[in-house]
C-alpha cells in the first residue's frame, strides 16, 4: 500500500479523488500536512525539518504463520502484494531468543529529498529494552520482568511512530478500528516458556482549529496468543493484514480438507501426523523438523503466485535462525522506476496536482 501525504496540493478535488479510489485496503489516500510555523519539539524534529513536499509510506502486508511445537517456535510468512511496493512480513530477531514481525506501515520515504524518515522493521531491535512504562500493565497482571519487556518493546515503538506521524495535520480518512501497524512478538522465557504476543497501534486525531488536527498514533493494546487459555487447543496461530482482507486460515483449510493440503499429507505419513496433531491441539508433540517440512510446503502452495516468503526457527537451545531468508529488497530508485511504468494512464499525478475529472 503507497498513502501519499501532500503538502500545498490538497484541495475538494484531491479529496474526491482519495476518495474514489478507496478500494478496500489497497487505496491511495492523499492527505494534507500543515508546515509548522511555531518551535519544534526535539523529538519530531529529524521528521518535521525534511524540506520535501511528500511523504510514501509503504506498507508490509500479508500473513504471519506461527507453530509452537516441541523445542521451537517456527514462524512463516507470506506476502500479500496489495501495491508494487508493498513489504513482505518480515521476522526480524531482536535477541537470541525473540522474533518480532511488524505488519502495516513500516517504510516512511521522503522522494523529493530521498530521506527515509523511518524503516520501522529494521529498526525494531533498536527499540528494544530502553523503557519500563509506569502505571498498569498488561492484562493488570502481576508485574514480571518479561510482562515490563513487552510492554518497554510496545512503548518505544509508539514513541517512535509519534515522531513521524506527529507533523500530519490535515483529515485522515484512515478507519477508525483498523491498525496502522500491528507488531508480533514470539519468544521463550527463562522459567515461563514460549509466548506469542499481539500489539496494535491506530491513529486518532483532533481538531483543534478549521482543518488543523493534531495526529497521534495510540498506546498499544497487548493481546497474548501463547500460551492458550487452559484447556483450549494448542495449534497454529495465524495473524493477517491488512485485516479487511483475511483469507480463511492455514488451520481453517486443514479442517476443510482443503485438497493443496491433503495432497501434503497424502505425499508422507509423517506429514499427515503433523496436520493431524495440528487439527487435534497437541502442536508440543511436533518436532522441529516434521513441522518445518510441513510449513514450508503448506505455505508454499497457499502463497499467491510472486509473492515473497519466509521463514524462521527460534529454538530452545539454538536460537534464532532462518530457515527460508528474506529475497533481497529493490532499490528503491528501481522500485519507484517499476511502480511508475506500471501505474495506469488515468492514474492521477499526485506531483501535478490533478485529479480525475
Amino acid at each position: 500500500m503507497l498513502l501519499f501525504f501532500h503538502l500545498r496540493l490538497f484541495d475538494a478535488r484531491l479529496r474526491s479523488a482519495a476518495s474514489n479510489s478507496h478500494t478496500g485496503i489497497a487505496a491511495l489516500l492523499i492527505l494534507a500536512i500543515a508546515l509548522l510555523l511555531s518551535p519544534r519539539p526535539a523529538a519530531a524534529q529529524q521528521v518535521q525539518d525534511v524540506p520535501s513536499e511528500e511523504i510514501v509510506v509503504n506498507f508490509a502486508a500479508g500473513r504471519v504463520v506461527i507453530a509452537v511445537v516441541k523445542d521451537a517456535i517456527l514462524i512463516g510468512t507470506i506476502e500479500d502484494k496489495i501495491e508494487m511496493q508493498t513489504h513482505p512480513p518480515t521476522p526480524v530477531a531482536m535477541n537470541r531468543v525473540r522474533a518480532g514481525i511488524l505488519l502495516g506501515a513500516v517504510d516512511w520515504f521522503s522522494p523529493s529529498s530521498q530521506l527515509q524518515l523511518a524503516r520501522l522493521d529494521s529498526e525494531l531491535p533498536h527499540l528494544h529494552g530502553h523503557f519500563i512504562a509506569p502505571g498498569p500493565h498488561v492484562n493488570q497482571v502481576q508485574i514480571t520482568a518479561e510482562a515490563s519487556d513487552i510492554e518497554s518493546i510496545g512503548q518505544n515503538l509508539y514513541e517512535r511512530m509519534n515522531t513521524v506521524v506527529g507533523n500530519l495535520h490535515g483529515k485522515l480518512d484512515w478507519p477508525q478500528d483498523e491498525p496502522v501497524a500491528q507488531l508480533i512478538l514470539a519468544d521463550y522465557i527463562q522459567g515461563y516458556g514460549p509466548e506469542v504476543w499481539q500489539l496494535s497501534f491506530n491513529l486518532k486525531q483532533e481538531m483543534q482549529r478549521l482543518d488543523y488536527y493534531d495526529t497521534q498514533v495510540s498506546h498499544p493494546t497487548y493481546l497474548q496468543s501463547w500460551p492458550p487459555e487452559k484447556g483450549q487447543p494448542h495449534t497454529l496461530i495465524e495473524f493477517q493484514y491488512p485485516p479487511e482482507k483475511a483469507t480463511p486460515s492455514l488451520l481453517d483449510l486443514l479442517r476443510r480438507k482443503d485438497p493443496r493440503l491433503e495432497k501434503i499429507c497424502a505425499s508422507d505419513a509423517r506429514m499427515r501426523q503433523v496436520a493431524d496433531l495440528f487439527l487435534q491441539g497437541q502442536s508440543g508433540k511436533i518436532i522441529a523438523a516434521d513441522a518445518t517440512q510441513f510449513l514450508r510446503a503448506a505455505l508454499a502452495v497457499l502463497a499467491p503466485q510472486e509473492s515473497r516468503q519466509t521463514m524462521a526457527i527460534i529454538g530452545v537451545e539454538s536460537g534464532f535462525e532462518w530457515i527460508l531468508r528474506p529475497p533481497p529488497e529493490p532499490t528503491r530508485a528501481n522500485a519507484n522506476q517499476q511502480a511508475e511504468q506500471e501505474k495506469p494512464d488515468e492514474a492521477p499525478s499526485l506531483l501535478k496536482g490533478s485529479s480525475p475529472q
